[in-house]
C-alpha cells in the first residue's frame, strides 16, 4: 500500500512539473500573395506576451506555460489573423497574411521586380512615388508627370523642341533613348511612339510610379540602359472612389480629369478620363511660341473580372487625342504671310489594348499570361512637309512564380515587335521597318542566413540584330534594425532605332535609315549604396541613402547632322561612361515632412579626343522639399533646386541656375480641396541669358534647350471627391 502510494505521489510530481516547464512557440509569417517573409508582424498572445517578426518572418515566444494558447498576428494593411495551439508543440507554424482589400492599393509591393516583394525587401534597387506623392502632382502638374519625375535625383527631363514641347526622361545622364518607359509591365513608349510619351500620361490614374537607376534589360529587355519606370495603374477596391480635378493656369491652360473605381464580387472596374486645353504663349515676346496650343483627351477604362479569390483578369484601352501646334505666333493667329509661315502641327492618335490574366494555384504558385497591342499615328505639317506615320506594337507573355521554402523562382517567355510604315504623305528618306523578338528570362530570390537577401537573374534575347545574354546579380544585407547595403550589376542592351529619342528633335525628313551593319549598344552597370532608417519617437523618422553608380555604353550609336542637314548613325569604336554618387535624406519630424538630395553625374563620350563632356548633362544638382501640413486643414509645400553648368557640343557651357516652387492647400472636409500654386517663383527663363534662336523668323533654327523657357506658372486647382 504505501508502495502504490509512492508511485501516485510521483506521478502527480511529474504532472506538476510538467505543467510548469518552459515551452516556446515558433512561427514564420508569409505574405499569403508573394509567399515572402513580412518584417515587423505584432504577434501577441494574451496581454504580457508581445513580439515583432523578424527580418526573415521568424518569431519566437518562449516560457510558455504548456497547454492551449491563442496567438494573434495584426499589421497595418493585412487582416488580423488567430490561432490557437496546444503547447508542447516544436512545429514552426506558417502564417500566412492577406492584405485588406481596402488598403491593398496602399500596400507598396514592386510590381518591376517581378517577385512581389515589399520595396524594403527588394535586393534590386527600385525607387517608388507613392499614393501621397501622385495625389499631390494630381492638384500641382494634372495633365502629366514629367514634373514629378524630375523632382527625383539622378532624373532629368529633356525638353528636345522649343517648336512642339517634346521632351524625354533621361536617367544618370545617360541619353533618354536609354530610359525604358513601361506602363503596368509593358514598353509602349519606343522609337516612333516614344514622341511626347512622358507628357501624355496624368498622375490621377497611377496607383504608384516605380524607377529603377542603372541597367535593367534583365527584367523586361532592349532599351533599359540609363534604367526604367514602369507606371502601375490604379487597381479597383471595395470603397467606391470617385474624384474629379479642375485646373487653371496663368498660362492659359485648362485640365479636367475624371477618375472612378469599384470592386464588387466578382467584377470591379476603373474608368479615367482626361482634357486638357492649352492656348499658345509667347513668354519672351520673340515672336515664337514657348508652350504650344494644346488640345488632348485621355480616355482609359479597364475592367477586372475575378472568377475566384485565385484568378484575376484584367481587359483595358488606352485611348490618346492630341493635336499640337507651335512655331511663329502669327501663323498660330492665323496670319501668315511669305515671312511668317514657320509652324509645326502634330496630330496623335495612340490606341492601346489590354489583357492579362493572373492565377494562384493551391500551393501558391502564380501564373501570370498578359498581351499588348498599341497603335501610334503621327501626322506631321510644317510650312514645306506633311508626313504622317504609324508604328504598330506587340508584346505577349507568360510567366510563372514558384516559391519554396524561403525562396522564389521566377521564370517566362515573351514575344515583342513593333512595326513603323510610312502612310499616304510627302516622301522621307526613312523607309518601313521592323523589329521582332523573342526571350526568355529567369530570377531567382533567396533569403540567406545572416539577414541577407541574394537575387540572380538571367535574359536571353534574340530580335534582328542578334542575340543577348543579360545575367544580373543583386544582394541586399541588412546589419542591424538601422543600416542596410545593396549591391548590383548587370548587362543591358538597346537595339537600332533611327526614331529613339534624342537630346534634339531632328526634322523627319532629315533622319536618314540606318547603315548597314550597324550593330546594337551594349552596356555594363553597377550600383552600391547604404542606407539608414531610423525611428524617432511615434511620429517622427530619419532615412539617409547613399549611393554610387556607374554604366559603361559599349559601341554607342552616334547621332551625327551633316552640313546638308542629313542626320545619319554609326557605332563608334570607344564607350560612353557615366559614373557618380546619388544622396539623400527624408526626415519627418512631428509634421514635418523634410527631403533634400545631391548628385554628382560625370558623363563622358569617351570616342572624341575633346570636349568628351555629354552635353546638356548637369554635373552638380542639388533639390530640397519643404512640406507642412497645420491643423488638418491647411498644407504648405516649398521646393527648390540648384542645376550646374552644362557643357554644350561646341564646347561652351551654360551657367547653373536656380528653381524654387511653392504650394498652398486648404482642406474643406474629407472630400474637397483647394490648392494654389506656383512654379519657377524666381522667373528663370533660358531667353533670360540668350536668344533661344538662330537664322530669321522664316526659317528659324532653335538651339538646343537646358533650362526652362515658360517661366513663372501660377495654377489653382479644385479637387473634389464626389464620393
Amino acid at each position: 500500500m504505501k508502495k502504490m502510494n509512492k508511485v501516485t505521489l510521483l506521478i502527480l510530481l511529474l504532472m506538476s512539473i510538467n505543467a510548469h516547464a518552459q515551452h516556446v512557440f515558433r512561427a514564420i509569417v508569409k505574405d499569403s500573395l508573394s509567399q515572402q517573409p513580412i518584417v515587423n508582424v505584432s504577434v501577441s498572445e494574451g496581454k504580457n506576451k508581445r513580439s515583432l517578426s523578424s527580418d526573415n518572418g521568424k518569431v519566437l515566444f518562449s516560457d510558455l506555460q504548456a497547454g492551449k494558447h491563442l496567438i494573434v498576428f495584426s499589421l497595418e494593411g493585412y487582416d488580423a489573423k488567430e490561432i490557437q495551439i496546444t503547447l508542447p508543440d516544436t512545429t514552426w507554424h506558417v502564417i500566412l497574411l492577406k492584405a485588406k482589400q481596402k488598403e491593398l492599393a496602399e500596400v507598396t509591393v514592386i510590381a518591376s521586380s517581378r517577385n512581389n516583394l515589399r520595396m524594403e525587401n527588394s535586393p534590386l534597387k527600385v525607387e517608388v512615388l507613392g499614393k501621397e506623392e501622385l495625389e499631390e502632382e494630381n492638384t500641382i502638374k494634372p495633365g502629366n508627370i514629367a514634373s514629378l519625375l524630375s523632382d527625383v535625383s539622378g532624373i532629368q527631363i529633356q525638353q528636345s523642341s522649343a517648336v512642339s514641347g517634346n521632351a524625354n526622361v533621361r536617367i544618370q545622364g545617360l541619353e533618354g533613348r536609354y530610359t525604358q518607359l513601361l506602363r503596368d509591365g509593358v514598353p509602349l513608349f519606343d522609337g516612333f511612339s516614344g514622341g511626347f510619351g512622358v507628357l501624355q500620361i496624368p498622375p490621377l490614374d497611377l496607383k504608384q510610379v516605380e524607377l529603377i537607376k542603372g541597367c535593367a534589360s534583365t527584367l523586361y529587355g532592349s532599351g533599359a540602359i540609363g534604367g526604367l519606370i514602369n507606371l502601375i495603374s490604379k487597381q479597383p477596391v471595395e470603397q467606391q472612389e470617385a474624384v474629379a480635378t479642375l485646373n487653371q493656369t496663368s498660362l492659359k491652360e485648362s485640365n479636367v480629369n475624371l477618375y472612378a473605381s469599384k470592386r464588387y464580387n466578382h467584377f470591379g472596374y476603373t474608368f479615367f478620363t482626361g482634357l486638357t486645353h492649352q492656348n499658345a504663349a509667347d513668354v519672351n515676346k520673340d515672336g515664337f511660341s514657348d508652350v504650344p496650343t494644346l488640345h488632348s483627351v485621355v480616355v482609359h477604362p479597364r475592367l477586372f473580372f475575378y472568377p475566384n479569390e485565385k484568378t484575376k483578369i484584367i481587359a483595358g484601352y488606352t485611348g490618346t487625342f492630341e493635336n499640337r501646334l507651335g512655331g511663329d505666333m502669327k501663323v498660330i493667329g492665323n496670319k501668315s504671310d511669305e515671312i511668317h509661315r514657320f509652324f509645326e502641327r502634330n496630330n496623335i492618335d495612340r490606341h492601346s489594348a489590354e489583357l492579362s490574366l493572373d492565377h494562384t494555384f493551391a500551393k501558391s504558385d502564380r501564373l501570370s499570361v498578359r498581351a499588348s497591342l498599341s497603335s501610334f499615328t503621327r501626322g506631321i505639317s510644317t510650312a514645306d512637309l506633311y508626313f504622317k506615320g504609324r508604328q504598330v506594337s506587340y508584346f505577349t507573355e507568360a510567366a510563372v512564380m514558384v516559391p519554396f521554402s524561403k525562396n522564389s523562382v521566377v521564370a517566362g517567355l515573351n514575344v515583342s515587335g513593333n512595326l513603323f510604315k510610312k502612310l499616304p504623305s510627302d516622301p522621307i528618306a526613312l523607309n518601313n521597318f521592323q523589329n521582332n523578338t523573342i526571350g526568355a528570362f529567369a530570377h531567382f530570390t533567396a533569403w540567406l542566413p545572416g539577414n541577407s537577401t541574394f537575387e540572380l537573374g538571367l535574359r536571353g534575347d534574340h530580335d534582328n540584330f542578334g542575340n543577348f545574354l543579360l545575367p544580373r546579380v543583386a544582394l541586399l544585407h541588412r546589419f542591424n534594425d538601422v543600416w542596410a547595403a545593396r549591391l548590383g550589376i548587370g548587362f543591358s542592351y538597346k537595339s537600332p532605332n533611327p526614331l529613339a529619342p534624342q537630346n534634339i528633335d531632328y526634322p523627319i525628313e532629315t533622319i536618314q535609315p540606318l547603315p548597314a551593319g550597324i550593330k546594337a549598344e551594349r552596356s555594363l552597370g553597377y550600383n552600391a549604396e547604404v542606407n539608414y532608417k531610423k525611428t524617432i519617437g511615434e511620429n517622427s523618422s530619419l532615412f539617409i541613402n547613399h549611393a554610387f553608380f556607374f554604366t559603361e555604353v559599349r559601341q554607342p550609336i552616334v547621332t551625327i547632322q551633316l552640313p546638308d542637314e542629313s542626320v545619319v548613325f554609326n557605332n563608334a569604336t570607344k564607350a560612353i561612361n557615366t559614373k557618380g554618387l546619388d544622396t539623400y535624406i527624408q526626415l519627418t519630424l512631428n509634421g514635418w515632412e523634410v527631403y533634400a538630395g545631391y548628385t554628382l553625374t560625370v558623363a563622358e563620350r569617351k570616342y572624341l579626343t575633346t570636349n568628351q563632356f555629354l552635353p546638356l548633362t548637369t554635373k552638380h544638382r542639388v533639390a530640397f522639399t519643404l512640406v507642412k501640413e497645420f491643423e488638418e486643414h491647411w498644407r504648405f509645400g516649398l521646393e527648390g533646386s540648384y542645376t550646374g553648368s552644362q557643357y554644350r557640343d561646341n564646347e561652351s557651357k551654360t551657367p547653373g541656375y536656380v528653381f524654387f516652387a511653392a504650394m498652398v492647400e486648404r482642406k474643406f472636409g474629407k472630400y474637397v480641396s483647394l490648392v494654389l500654386n506656383t512654379e519657377n517663383l524666381l522667373d528663370y527663363r533660358q531667353s533670360r541669358y540668350e536668344s533661344l534662336y538662330t537664322g530669321t523668323i522664316t526659317n528659324p533654327t532653335f538651339k538646343p534647350l537646358w533650362a526652362p523657357i515658360e517661366g513663372r506658372v501660377i495654377n489653382m486647382s479644385l479637387r473634389i471627391g464626389l464620393l
